[in-house]
């Protein structure tokens, strides 16, 4: 069975996030366009954003929502990031908390609203 190999989060204005992620990924994008960026994750995941404003075919009536997940080490890795997204200015909406399914996370949004998970393995 094929394995998932990329996401693509839809945006409002590409160049705000273009650097918003260029800034959370420490990475420059491998691909980018007046209204697409894609980058490349040392993974080999690729992570793109495509202005809403040119889908084809137009995504009018958006239902569907997500979360990008990030897992650290341990408790130690997860505060310590948490203190940097803090002062990069990044909203958080949910603080440090230990989870019913196991481990321990918490949640930022980007500029467009999409959710980010940072937890540990449970």
């Amino acid at each position: 069975m094929p394995q998932p190999t990329a996401v693509i989060f839809y945006v409002n204005d590409i160049a705000r996030s273009s650097a918003f992620y260029s800034d959370l990924f420490d990475l420059e994008p491998s691909v980018a366009s007046p209204f697409y960026v894609m980058f490349k994750l040392a993974s080999g995941f690729e992570f793109a954003l495509y202005d809403r404003n040119k889908l084809q075919p137009a995504a009018s009536a958006m239902s569907a929502s997500a979360e990008l997940c990030f897992v650290v080490a341990d408790s130690a890795a997860l505060n310590a990031l948490h203190v940097r997204w803090v002062e990069k200015g990044i909203r958080i909406i949910m603080e440090p908390m230990k989870m019913y399914f196991g481990g321990i996370h918490f949640m930022g949004l980007d500029p467009d609203g999409h959710r980010l998970r940072v937890g540990t393995p449970d």
